[in-house]
Order: C-alpha cells, then structure tokens, then sequence
C-alpha cells in the first residue's frame, strides 16, 4: 500500500488556503495555496469582445497560465512567444471551466482575462488555477458590482477542480508531486456545485484502468470538490454568487 509522503489519508486534501486582494492593480486577485502549490491568480475585466462576439451582447472570458522560472526544483526557461503545448493546454483548460461560471448576457459585452501565474509547482497546478481563479473571478465581478457597471452578478455556478491518482490500486485525492509522478492513473476532474462535470481528463499512464475504478475516482473527486467549495464559499463576497 502507497505511504502518501506527507501522510494524508487517502481522501483529504492538501492544506487549502485563499490569499484574497493580493496584487493592487487586478480587479480580483488571489494566492491560492494547495500544499506546497502556489498560484495567483488574478482578474482583469476589459470593454469589447472578440470579433466573432461583437454585436452579440455577450461576454467572454479567457485565460493564460505560466510557470516562474524557479517554481520547480530545477530552473525552467520563460516562455515568450512560443507557449510549449503544456502552456497551451492548460490556459486552455482554465478558460473553459471558469467560462462555465458565466451567464455571458449578463456579463454584457466585456472580456475577462484570468491569469494564472505558478509561484511554486507541487503538482496540481491546472486544478489550483481553476479553484482559486473562481475566487479571483468573484472578488472581480464584485468590482463591478460597487461601481454598479453591472446590476446583477453574472455568476451562475460555482467552479471547482481537483486532481485523483490510482497508486498501486488505492485511490488518492489531491496529488502532490511525487505521487502525481508515480500514479499509475492521473484524473482531474472540473464539477460546479451541483457536482455536474465540466472536464474529465485522465489517463492510465502505465497499463489501464478499470470502469469500477473510474466509478471511485469520480466518488473521491466529488468530495474533494465539496470540500474546496465550501473554503470557497467562505471568502467569496455575499451576493455574486447567484442561486
């Protein structure tokens, strides 16, 4: 049987924390801690809209997400005008999930850019941007709430994400690093509050899994997800969330 290193039962996360405002300039900004993973993410909330939206009296919202140089143990190079297909694959990701927060009518004609910046990487860096992002997007949406550019929150769902392995067939919430690189099967997983799925990616990076593995993954993932939803709904503001 797997010893997690930091001898977490199977089922619990890593110490989860919101580090709400923590840049000046952002509309919404947060250091999200996940263990050891830290990554701010932080909101920007622009008039206009991509062509093929113009005129449509909808919103949009996309992201980018980069690693420091010295957010791993051995410096990695920046990343400038060609994003490696890792860069491209998660910023992609986290659009998506936190897209599906959105009531784009409501939002009216503005782009919102959430920029995920990893500080520290110990695994579970995609999941711990989409998490803390969402608490970023409402401290934004906020924002325009006080300056009542908007008179209803645009926020119809609660986003949340989180990372399962299968190590020598036991089921484990919330990787950190070296259990992600010794998981026989890497899961992360995007659900809103009613536990509806947004994303699924997984894969058996040695051998297959079963569909009644599967089935637990997803057990252990809905209540890792639970669990981060309710620290969320600790530090959102009253009121953005609709119901």
């Amino acid at each position: 049987m797997w010893q997690r290193p930091d001898q977490r039962q199977p089922n619990q996360l890593r110490p989860v924390r919101f580090e709400r405002n923590f840049t000046r300039f952002a509309a919404g900004s947060v250091l999200t801690h996940c263990g050891d993973t830290q990554v701010l993410c932080s909101v920007t909330i622009q008039p206009g809209v991509p062509r093929f939206l113009e005129g449509s009296g909808k919103g949009w919202l996309t992201a980018e997400y980069r690693m420091l140089p010295t957010a791993t143990t051995q410096r990695q190079p920046r990343e400038f005008m060609k994003l490696s297909g890792r860069t491209q694959e998660i910023q992609r990701l986290i659009g998506r999930s936190l897209r599906a927060a959105l009531d784009m009518k409501r939002l009216g004609e503005r782009t919102i850019t959430v920029d995920a910046d990893v500080l520290q990487a110990d695994a579970g860096t995609r999941t711990a941007s989409i998490t803390g992002g969402f608490v970023a997007l409402c401290d934004a949406i906020q924002t325009l709430l006080e300056s009542q550019e908007l008179e209803d929150s645009p926020i119809c769902h609660q986003i949340a994400a989180i990372s399962v392995g299968l190590l020598e067939g036991e089921v484990l919430l919330d990787l950190n690093y070296p259990e992600d690189v010794a998981a026989a099967t890497d899961c992360n997983l995007v659900m809103n509050e009613n536990l509806d799925l947004i994303e699924i990616q997984g894969t058996a990076e040695e051998g297959h899994f079963s569909r009644s593995q599967f089935n637990q993954i997803l057990d252990c993932g809905e209540q890792g997800i639970q669990e981060l939803m309710e620290l969320q709904r600790q530090v959102i503001p009253a009121g953005v969330l609709q119901p």
